[in-house]
């Protein structure tokens, strides 16, 4: 079967998948007015985790005669905008030309609002991206941790068709599968006020979900 072909059965399951997606959405819109910006950021970057995990459950990358396919993996980056305007975003993208930095077109859709999930370091919204990721300008983020992270980039997280987590896309030849987080990865997030939140990727099975927190 080619590769790029769908069954019935994946279909349907795809089908199923943006239902899910698309109720979360209205069921945390309905609650927005009595939700802190730190948790409505919070909320919503849990919403677009879960999302780019089913995306790479569904977008097999694998590609028997080349040797990177695996920089091609559904991964959520965080960024900061530019000196002068400051701030956090992020990006959801596939890396497809496998350059190493994400483009408008190379990034996931908001299922919803059919938005796509990036901004460049200007931090500015255009009628076609989505404003959620503008962890800064929208959300009063000032500060994001990533436990995980073995770099010096603010933090990225992979999904894997395979259904692990990685921390890192390798940059050599034929290393698929390098780079598994071995224990749950942590994003923690920090408003002006210091309030946190915390997210929480397990490593065993992809879960995510957010830590309770102390009122």
């Amino acid at each position: 079967m080619n590769k790029k072909s769908y069954s019935l059965i994946e279909l349907l399951f795809v089908l199923t998948l943006i239902s899910i997606i698309t109720a979360s959405f209205y069921s945390n819109i309905n609650f927005d007015k009595f939700q802190s910006n730190i948790d409505l950021a919070t909320n919503r970057l849990i919403l677009y985790l879960k999302q780019t995990r089913y995306q790479a459950l569904i977008d097999n990358k694998a590609e028997q005669n080349q040797t990177k396919w695996h920089k091609k993996r559904w991964t959520l980056k965080f960024f900061e905008c530019r000196e002068k305007i400051g701030g956090l975003y992020y990006v959801i993208y596939t890396d497809k030309n496998m350059m190493g930095h994400p483009n408008k077109q190379e990034s996931l859709k908001d299922p919803l609002s059919n938005k796509y999930i990036y901004s460049s370091n200007q931090c500015s919204v255009d009628n076609d991206t989505s404003k959620y990721v503008l962890l800064t300008k929208e959300f009063g983020i000032e500060k994001i941790d990533v436990s995980c992270k073995m770099d010096s980039s603010l933090g990225k997280i992979s999904f894997g068709e395979d259904g692990f987590v990685y921390k890192k896309l390798s940059n050599n030849k034929n290393e698929h599968y390098k780079y598994k987080i071995n224990k749950p990865c942590i994003i923690k997030l920090y408003d002006k006020n210091n309030n946190t939140r915390e997210i929480v990727i397990e490593h065993t099975t992809g879960y995510i979900y957010q830590k309770p927190h102390k009122i």
